[in-house]
């Protein structure tokens, strides 16, 4: 039985005086049964879990940038999220080697040293090794119609700025219950994701808290749950329904290309059309950032 996993990693590696945050950690199978559900933090733990949890054949979805050849500036992918997704108000941040936290490229590192293969998303996932890709949850939330975000994307990362505190907090809490709401709906659908069927991450029906600790801990396993749909919509649709962004950029020292693959409308994809310019990397990020 197909495994799909999803990893919303924390991009800090943490130190001695400070622990890393959480990642998100999730897996379901080809039925949408979600096998497992949880965090955990550093590094360490998250190629534990990985290890003892993935057979062969299996496909892992990371948010987190995993090939990082530039020393500053931004990587392609991650201004064609901007081109592709910008109308529904999705961009990402800059990631380059010289910003300090790179706990992606760590983690690939550890995974490949483990027999693990990155894949940049020429090619279809190996049937029998273990694979692992990057991915953006905003591109399979707005890229994925099931969903029904035609406009824009949900508000649920950070409170809405220009709002009292307590107002901010309770938009955003509202927004996520939406989203958990909708993604609750794809249990019967194609590919299928039963959020349901897992006592941990069933959680996610209740309630949204408002205290930015607890949302935030819970927030991190509902992207964890859209990385491992990512990885199964991947797998299921092909390039039918997703698109690899920054497949014409450079190799890294290894021969890697640094893309995310990311579910897509027709009208979000990006192959073909001219970038335009840009005048800083602030300008191509929205108001939340990744991570």
């Amino acid at each position: 039985m197909a495994q799909y996993f999803g990893v919303d990693l924390a991009w800090g590696e943490g130190s001695v005086r400070k622990r890393a945050n959480e990642t998100g950690l999730a897996a379901i199978d080809e039925h949408g049964v979600v096998s497992h559900a949880g965090w955990a933090r550093g590094i360490d733990e998250v190629a534990g879990w990985l290890l003892e949890h993935a057979e062969p054949g299996a496909i892992i979805a990371i948010d987190a940038p995993l090939v990082i050849p530039n020393p500053t500036g931004m990587r392609l992918a991650e201004r064609q999220v901007g081109m592709g997704y910008g109308r529904w108000h999705v961009a990402a941040n800059a990631s380059n080697s010289s910003m300090g936290w790179t706990g992606g490229v760590t983690l690939r590192r550890r995974l490949e040293a483990a027999g693990f293969t990155y894949i940049d998303g020429s090619e279809p996932p190996s049937t029998t090794g273990r694979s692992f890709f990057e991915c953006y949850p905003y591109t399979t939330i707005v890229g994925m119609d099931e969903l029904g975000y035609d406009d824009k994307r949900p508000r649920y990362k950070r409170p809405v700025r220009g709002l009292p505190a307590a107002d901010a907090r309770q938009v955003r809490a509202l927004a996520c219950d939406e989203l958990v709401r909708r993604v609750a709906a794809l249990a019967t659908a194609e590919p299928p994701i039963d959020i349901a069927s897992h006592p941990v991450s069933a959680a996610l029906l209740l309630r949204s808290p408002l205290t930015n600790s607890e949302y935030k801990h819970r927030e991190d396993l509902l992207d964890s749950l859209l990385c491992a749909w990512t990885a199964s919509i991947w797998h299921f649709h092909g390039s039918a329904r997703v698109q690899v962004l920054g497949v014409d950029a450079d190799r890294d020292e290894g021969g890697r290309r640094p893309t995310i693959v990311a579910p897509a409308r027709e009208s979000q994809r990006v192959a073909g059309r001219a970038m335009r310019t840009l005048g800083t990397d602030r300008e191509t990020a929205v108001s939340e950032k990744r991570r």
